[in-house]
């Protein structure tokens, strides 16, 4: 089999991910349909090479080194379809969570809200389980077409045959890839408030998270009955720094590439976090942020 012209060769994963550091990926392609996306790991098991997939490239931390493998990015596989009369919706892994929430809010749909300014993909946020307060995006899911890379069948999952948990999905612990998503939104609103409340969350995000400057995310989950930023910061370590790294003076819970950091001095900072606050507090600190290429248990 040929390779296709649109696997590109040496790509550095930086320009992919949001907080700007990674690899170098031997090879790498965008897909723009399903199709393509199959073809991509057809092409990727005849050469016996392993696949890496990335949305936004956010909630992931890579390591500066080289990637032995195929990274499909699926951020071209964006397309959304809204029905109106049924609240049902259809999006492909690669769409961005705020392009659902803008619809959702023109359509007159609640519960989308806490969507907007999220900058993460509908793929990697139900792989993540991904939230903001008591909303997941579980909640309004309905089901997923999933591949197996090793079969290349493709299939759906209803919601109830996949485990959610907080900030955690089934799909961390299979092979499976996540192709599309259908949810259901079944309450209707007042378009100009339910706008109005998404302007409302995405002006206090950016009041009390670092928008301005590239990071992963929250990096760590919230304990029971706690939250994380809370500890980092009682702990002393706002504003600290390791190489480029920082962790926010804004957020203690994230961690900013001030200065050309690299993946090392973003990881060495969340060691550095589980560690003080462990010493602390007796709590360990679980990363929220997905690491790739790091010995990391």
């Amino acid at each position: 089999m040929q390779k296709f012209n649109q696997i590109q060769e040496n790509i550095n994963l930086k320009n992919y991910t949001t907080i700007k550091v990674g690899g170098i990926s031997n090879y790498f392609a965008e897909p723009s349909n399903i199709e393509e996306f199959i073809n991509l790991l057809k092409w990727a098991k005849s050469k016996n090479c392993q696949c890496l997939i990335l949305g936004a490239g956010s909630n992931t931390l890579i390591k500066n080194i080289n990637i032995k493998k195929l990274t499909i990015c699926t951020r071209n596989m964006n397309k959304v379809k809204i029905e109106p009369k049924t609240g049902l919706i259809y999006a492909q892994s690669g769409a961005l969570l705020s392009k659902l929430s803008t619809l959702l809010a023109q359509n007159h749909f609640t519960g989308g809200e806490w969507k907007i300014g999220i900058p993460g993909t509908v793929g990697g946020a139900i792989y993540m389980n991904a939230g903001a307060g008591k909303y997941s995006i579980s909640d309004n899911l309905k089901s997923v077409k999933v591949i197996d890379p090793d079969t290349l069948n493709t299939f759906v999952l209803s919601k109830n045959e996949i485990n959610f948990e907080y900030r955690f999905s089934s799909f961390q612990l299979s092979q499976l890839i996540i192709l599309e998503a259908k949810f259901y939104f079944w309450k209707k609103g007042n378009k100009e408030k339910i706008l109005e409340k998404t302007k409302s969350i995405i002006y206090e995000r950016k009041k009390q998270q670092p928008y301005h400057l590239p990071s992963c995310g929250s990096v760590f989950k919230n304990p029971i009955s706690n939250y994380a930023g809370k500890l980092i910061e009682e702990s002393g370590l706002k504003g600290v720094s390791i190489g480029g790294a920082e962790i926010s003076t804004m957020h203690a819970n994230f961690i900013v590439n001030k200065n050309s950091a690299s993946s090392e001095d973003v990881f060495s900072l969340i060691i550095l976090i589980q560690k003080k606050v462990l010493q602390k507090t007796g709590i360990l600190l679980h990363p929220e942020v997905r690491m790739i290429g790091f010995d990391y248990p």
